[in-house]
């Protein structure tokens, strides 16, 4: 597994090594010891898998303390413009979005840490995303960033007039009046 490290602190983008023949493919999605090895977290209690159409823009979410997550994400088909909003104030990049492809093509997972929100737009007719989560979903620790809040300026790759967002990403507040668990 290839790591590609980004400017901000425990957020990377890993290609697993892919086997292709003329049959296909194959590849590891998660192994826990070679995360080990590579001294990447690799503790996750819950798998979710997110089908969504074209346009679709899911997040910014995240979760708060003390059930924030450290999430592993991929496009298991389809291709996607991968989302991390680093919510950590005392980080340098505090406020800054961290953004990637991710596709059944490229095989690439995005490793993202606690302290984060996170989203993703579908670019590609459809996408199924999976991703490994470090902690249970709890409703009650559920929070967001509003993803078309113009602060943050995140071109999503999609024109603003097609976006599709559900009424409960629409209702998250702007970042700016956000409060601050990180």
């Amino acid at each position: 597994m290839r790591i590609i490290p980004t400017q901000f602190e425990g957020l990377m983008v890993l290609e697993p090594r892919v086997f292709s023949d003329n049959r296909g493919f194959f590849k590891e999605t998660f192994n826990a010891e070679a995360f080990q090895e590579l001294e990447l977290p690799f503790h996750f209690a819950q798998d979710n898998h997110s089908h969504s159409t074209k346009n679709v823009v899911r997040g910014l979410h995240f979760q708060k303390p003390p059930y924030a997550q450290i999430k592993l994400v991929w496009a298991a088909e389809g291709n996607i413009l991968d989302v991390a909003l680093d919510l950590r104030k005392e980080q340098a990049t505090y406020g800054r979005v961290f953004a990637t492809a991710l596709s059944a093509e490229n095989h690439r997972q995005a490793l993202i840490p606690e302290g984060f929100a996170h989203g993703f737009a579908v670019l590609s007719d459809a996408a199924h995303v999976m991703y490994k989560c470090s902690k249970a979903y709890r409703p009650e620790s559920e929070a967001g960033i509003h993803a078309l809040d113009p602060a943050l300026g995140i071109d999503w790759g999609i024109p603003t007039e097609k976006i599709i967002l559900s009424p409960r990403d629409k209702a998250w507040a702007a970042f700016s009046k956000k409060e601050n668990y990180f």
